[in-house]
């Protein structure tokens, strides 16, 4: 299980604008979390062990902060082609089994990826109101394999700033996951 980290995008790059389909094929949009306290921008996937171990936190937290406002995307990039346990029908699969109460979406160009710098699954980008990143990194410490309990805490702590008004700590680890599964020729100059 090769691990790589995430970019760390700058804090305060304004979110990329992306429209893109869930497994069902309607249309979701970065527009479409206008007048949001926050926006979360996940990229997961279905076969990652990294994002397999932490999933049902995940739902939970989401589900837990929606209710408060904040929108929320999760993205897989990985090429379905290649990597068919990722594709439409398993997200359909996963979104059912995980209770996602927020879309899933599909980037088969993998255009939203490079444009967020996503490296990995997971990998957590959030916004403020004006769309400002203020928060990309790890979910929390735990990892397949390690003894920390899946508690969301990083993550938690950078909603629970952001929707309390106060600034987000600017001291953040970097996410850690399977790479982005890109496909052949597509990769970025920065995951060669």
């Amino acid at each position: 299980m090769a691990a790589v980290n995430s970019r760390m995008l700058p804090l305060g790059s304004l979110a990329p604008f992306f429209s893109l389909p869930d497994p069902d094929g309607n249309k979701h949009a970065l527009a479409d979390a206008e007048g949001a306290p926050a926006t979360l921008v996940m990229f997961l996937s279905n076969h990652c062990p990294y994002v397999q171990h932490i999933r049902t936190e995940v739902s939970s937290l989401c589900a837990h902060y929606i209710k408060q406002g904040v929108a929320v995307f999760a993205i897989n990039s990985n090429d379905v082609e290649a990597y068919p346990a990722d594709g439409p029908a398993r997200m359909k699969e996963e979104i059912a089994a995980q209770d996602y109460r927020f879309p899933y979406l599909l980037d088969e160009d993998q255009s939203v990826a490079k444009a967020y710098e996503a490296a990995c699954t997971p990998d957590f980008f959030l916004f403020d109101g004006k769309m400002g990143l203020v928060y990309r990194g790890q979910f929390d410490g735990s990892r397949p394999g390690n003894s920390l309990p899946v508690t969301g805490d990083d993550l938690r702590s950078a909603l629970d700033a952001v929707l309390g008004g106060y600034a987000v700590n600017d001291v953040q680890t970097p996410s850690i996951g399977c790479s982005i599964k890109w496909k052949p020729g597509n990769e970025p100059n920065w995951a060669k």
